[in-house]
């Protein structure tokens, strides 16, 4: 009966799925070597995308505080499936020496300073970018879903779809998309696979708008989509 009462009294959590078990009295901070850990796996997912030369910078945050972790003496760090490489994200801590192999989540910012273009001034929807419209900066690319046009990428001419606030990064989204050719035109066709790429020309049968597939007829009546991607030309993936 004394020994069923004393085992009744011990606090024990069950999380299951893989998590943690734990016994302790309150919850168990991580050590600082597991933080950093796995601020290191972030890095290297966000340098992974990130451009060159870019400064990349990880805050992380805290796990669930209702989880209660056994000790452990190993914790290593591991990419979380499904998590994006930057902006808000997530890494796997998991115990590979303890009285529990315990499995946690940590959520983390990350940031991706990097040179884009930026609005000079106020810039309203419809407006088309002469130069001086933008200048070079540095921003957060992790600032939002899509990423700023890389310095490298000219977009004089190009027709804003949306406004811009002085000092805004410009996102490919908040270009309008181009029109290459329109239905009727001879088109040059490039056919690319390994190693190889093999061009002829075709008729449009619908409008070649940047980012859209489009129909085309090739000169012996065959109807196939490609992908506009320059003036009248058009590419197919093989």
């Amino acid at each position: 009966m004394l020994q069923a009462a004393l085992r009744a009294s011990t606090p024990t959590l069950l999380l299951l799925g893989g998590a943690a078990m734990a016994a302790p009295a309150g919850p168990v901070a991580l050590p600082a070597a597991a933080l950093q850990r796995a601020e290191a796996v972030a890095t290297e997912l966000a340098r992974a995308r990130a451009p060159a030369q870019a400064r990349v910078v990880v805050q992380a945050g805290s796990p669930d505080p209702r989880l209660r972790l056994a000790p452990c003496s190993d914790i290593r760090a591991e990419p979380s499936p499904g998590a994006p490489p930057w902006g808000r994200t997530r890494v796997q801590l998991r115990c590979a020496a303890g009285p529990v192999a315990w499995r946690v989540t940590l959520p983390l910012q990350v940031q991706v300073w990097a040179p884009a273009w930026l609005a000079a001034a106020p810039l309203a929807a419809g407006q088309g970018l002469a130069a001086g419209a933008l200048v070079p900066g540095v921003v957060d690319w992790a600032a939002a879903p899509t990423p700023p046009l890389p310095l490298g990428d000219d977009p004089a001419g190009r027709t804003l779809a949306r406004p811009l606030a002085a000092g805004e990064a410009l996102r490919e989204a908040d270009l309008r998309a181009r029109q290459w050719f329109v239905a009727g035109d001879t088109v040059q066709v490039t056919a690319r696979g390994t190693g190889f790429a093999v061009t002829a020309e075709a008729q449009a049968m619908s409008p070649g708008i940047e980012g859209r597939p489009a129909r085309l007829k090739s000169a012996s009546g065959r109807v196939f989509t490609a992908l506009p991607v320059a003036e009248r030309r058009a590419e197919v993936a093989l």
